[in-house]
């Protein structure tokens, strides 16, 4: 997966296409990232007890990678990421701009 913890994306499908958050969470295994603030989904929480009220949390969900993209630092625009070698080194690289993702 390109795309890492703490990196900048941009929703590109769906309905919050346009809108872009900082990555929270990752699950490599089934292709899916968290994006903070975004994709979010109401759980409805039961009462523990009597004396305790419910509640009802706002939580962002996972979306597939696929519907996401990186955006450059440098250039700001959403972008693809290749991969250069330095030495022996494997750095992320802005397909726009050449610039090497931190």
């Amino acid at each position: 997966m390109k795309i890492k913890l703490n990196d900048k994306v941009m929703i590109m499908s769906g309905k919050e296409a346009g809108k872009s958050g900082k990555i929270i969470q990752v699950f490599p295994a089934d292709g899916k990232v968290v994006v903070e603030g975004l994709h979010q989904m109401k759980k409805h929480l039961r009462a523990k007890s009597s004396t305790e009220k419910g509640q009802i949390l706002t939580l962002s969900s996972p979306l597939p990678s696929a519907k996401v993209m990186l955006v450059c630092p440098k250039c700001a625009k959403p972008t693809r990421v290749g991969y250069k070698m330095d030495g022996t080194k494997k750095q992320r690289v802005c397909r726009r701009c050449d610039q090497v993702i931190a």
